[in-house]
């Protein structure tokens, strides 16, 4: 006898199965979950078939069944790939240290992430360690030897339960050892003058972290692209000490001193001694002058 009914319960839906005339099997088209099966048991999900014939005699095979069972275990695959967000160092960020931390995080919200794989430079890093995060990891690791000074390029691709590779996620710093170069032509240190305005004149430069910035006693001043500056300094009556900084992009520092005396008041001279006076025609006399500054 025929069945009647054969009906396919799936995903918490039930399907009916119509006869295929030309291969006499019973057919449905199911739509597969929208998520990945991987967390379920043996990553795939089971189903239940039920036929029912005329008189109502009915069969029920699942995922359980001994010899029909694994033909109703299905693996449902998701096609999105994992997420990499690289945060430590940031992109386009100056550092100092040779051997820095390095943080990015992976994740997957359906299947999860399976493996990730850092390269420095072209390099792999093989000893990375990770702690689980909502949703995925969070890798750090540190090079494996020393940096140069210069751009360095993290690149990380991830893959998750399900097969899906990411692209590469990229992030370019620099590291930067070495301070500015900084060189005052003006003014000399201990330079006195009765002007009360001197100009500091000189010339910086950072091989990794240009443009560098300077400031005179605190303010800023610009710098031209080949390194040079100027900026005028009022001077006080007495010491006056003036300070130049120059400061790369990683913050390392440069810094020069330069003492100027400002001395506006005139000498005073507060006696005058011609020693003999009168003198003989031919001789010679002493002038002594007492002054004082």
């Amino acid at each position: 006898m025929a069945a009647k009914t054969v009906q396919y319960i799936f995903n918490g839906a039930t399907y009916t199965l119509m006869k295929n005339e030309s291969t006499g099997k019973y057919e449905a088209t199911v739509t597969a979950p929208s998520e990945s099966s991987w967390a379920q048991t043996d990553h795939v999900l089971g189903g239940t078939v039920k036929a029912t014939d005329e008189a109502g005699n009915t069969t029920t095979v699942d995922q359980t069944h001994a010899t029909l069972g694994s033909s109703l275990k299905i693996r449902v695959k998701e096609k999105v790939a994992p997420v990499i967000s690289i945060t430590v160092p940031s992109s386009g960020a100056y550092i100092t240290n040779a051997t820095p931390s390095i943080e990015f995080t992976v994740t997957d919200s359906d299947s999860g992430v399976a493996s990730a794989k850092i390269t420095l430079d072209g390099t792999e890093i093989t000893s990375v360690n990770k702690t689980a995060v909502t949703g995925g990891y969070k890798y750090t690791c540190t090079p494996e030897a020393a940096l140069k000074d210069g751009a360095h390029t993290i690149s990380v691709i991830a893959t998750d339960n399900d097969g899906n590779t990411s692209e590469a996620k990229t992030s370019t710093f620099k590291l930067d050892t070495v301070p500015p170069t900084l060189s005052i032509t003006a003014p000399t240190d201990g330079l006195i003058t009765n002007k009360s305005t001197v100009t500091v004149t000189g010339k910086t430069d950072d091989v990794t972290s240009k443009p560098v910035t300077v400031t005179v006693n605190g303010t800023a001043v610009t710098v031209s692209t080949d390194g040079t500056f100027s900026k005028d300094v009022t001077l006080k009556e007495g010491s006056n000490t003036i300070t130049i900084i120059a400061k790369d992009k990683a913050g390392k520092t440069t810094t020069v001193t330069r003492t100027v005396t400002l001395d506006t008041a005139a000498p005073v001279i507060k006696s005058i001694t011609l020693t003999p006076n009168p003198v003989d025609c031919g001789k010679t006399f002493i002038i002594s002058v007492e002054v004082a500054d």
